[in-house]
């Protein structure tokens, strides 16, 4: 038996919002947007997931809201988080940061700095330095501890996120 796709007869903004994102990768998608993949073939790789799965979830996030496409380089379009997107991000650092702590024993593999200080950021979203809040274009995300060392296999996007960068950048043009 197939399950449904939505939650009838759910009433609560959880089930509304498990209806957006809740399908499988769809927060690893959200993720690697706010990590700056921009293009489908990128998504792919880093990914590892089916073209039709990654089509499917990319227009459905499209749909509600949450990405859009946008003029590219070249004739291609690329995908974007909108306001609506960005507004996950403590949803998607929350469950890192869960991650982290239960299931990462070498460590995180990514940790998130204010660009400003390059200090650490603290899982309720403030600088561990300077004790503001961090909007989400001001976060660097480096390497952690529980990245290892780099492959020789490795897609364009984990090789550029063994380098520091901002999130909402894209990873290239």
């Amino acid at each position: 038996m197939t399950l449904p796709r939505d939650y009838t007869g759910q009433a609560c903004s959880l089930a509304r919002s498990l209806e957006v994102i809740g399908e499988r990768w769809t927060l690893l998608i959200v993720r690697d947007a706010f990590y700056g993949v921009r293009r489908f073939g990128e998504f792919a790789a880093h990914l590892r997931i089916p073209r039709a799965v990654l089509t499917e979830r990319l227009t459905a996030l499209t749909e509600a809201g949450v990405l859009r496409r946008v003029p590219g380089g070249g004739r291609r379009e690329v995908y974007e988080l909108t306001a609506k997107g960005v507004r996950l991000w403590p949803a998607v650092r929350g469950l890192t940061t869960w991650g982290d702590e239960h299931y990462a024993p070498g460590g995180p593999r990514r940790i998130f700095r204010h660009a400003a200080d390059n200090a650490p950021i603290a899982s309720d979203g403030h600088c561990t330095t300077c004790g503001t809040t961090v909007e989400v274009p001001d976060i660097l995300v480096t390497p952690g501890p529980g990245l290892g060392p780099p492959a020789d296999d490795d897609d364009p996007v984990t090789a550029a996120l063994t380098r520091p960068h901002r999130l909402l950048q894209p990873l290239r043009d």
